[in-house]
């Protein structure tokens, strides 16, 4: 059976779809079978983030009883799979997010990670993708709003038993208007799985509809995720060596 990991926020605009596509891909370069799925069923943004943004056959099919789960399924050229939900406006009226724990337990036998990109916030579909889940990771900016935010989604997991595997804090600039990181864990009291850099190659990499470990797979942006997929998988990463003094440059330029 499949570990299935909902990567969830107290609140939009932290990151959280970007973590997920960058966590599933670097899942999936390290050598694990893996889905992508788009539990955000007002918003869905996985398939605008790899190329797919219209399928014919999305979650929102298989929810409502119209389609398998396999026909909904597909690979990214990379060789992420991924789940898409539905743009269509009409289908908002549709969606069934009380559902969405019974697909996940039928994709546990079909991959080895199932990660659900959940809707920010505490409501129906949020909450579908977190009873749908083994584990939660949260996504947050070391940000007084978004970390309270945060607080409030990891005490409503710890009152519905799921366990919060950690934190991930994404976009730090290490400017002292952010809070410390230290202050971070001691405030939310789970582990900070990983620390993703402000980065604007994620950006570029956004533009061209791909992961930013598949476009600029030497950029901090990249490294980050490579460390937390491994972390995540319990191996180590001997995929990505720090580059040298003359890369560093150039990566700090922009230029690679």
């Amino acid at each position: 059976m499949g570990k299935v990991i909902a990567i969830t926020s107290g609140k939009g605009g932290v990151g959280k779809t970007t973590s997920t596509v960058n966590l599933g891909a670097a899942i999936n370069a390290l050598g694990g079978d893996i889905i992508i799925v788009d539990a955000n069923l007002t918003t869905p943004n996985i398939g605008l983030h790899l190329g797919a943004p219209i399928v014919p056959i999305s979650l929102n099919h298989v929810l409502s009883n119209k389609a398998k789960i396999s026909e909904a399924i597909y690979e990214h050229e990379s060789g992420t799979k991924i789940l898409p939900s539905s743009l269509s406006v009409k289908e908002l009226k549709k969606i069934k997010p009380e559902k969405i724990p019974g697909v996940t337990k039928k994709l546990s036998k079909l991959a080895d990670y199932i990660i659900l990109d959940s809707a920010a916030g505490l409501g129906s579909e949020a909450l579908g993708a977190i009873e749908g889940a083994d584990e939660l990771i949260i996504v947050t900016n070391p940000e007084m709003p978004a970390v309270t935010d945060a607080l409030k989604t990891i005490k409503v997991a710890e009152e519905l038993n799921k366990e919060i595997k950690g934190v991930i804090l994404n976009r730090v600039r290490n400017k002292r208007s952010e809070m410390p990181i230290s202050s971070i864990k001691e405030m939310l009291e789970v582990p900070i799985l990983g620390v993703i850099p402000e980065d604007k190659r994620v950006q570029k990499a956004l533009l061209k509809r791909d992961a930013v470990i598949h476009l600029y797979p030497k950029s901090k942006a990249s490294r980050a995720y490579m460390n937390l997929s491994s972390k995540i998988m319990g191996k180590r990463n001997n995929n990505h060596e720090e580059p040298g003094f003359w890369q560093r440059i150039r990566l700090n330029l922009g230029l690679d």
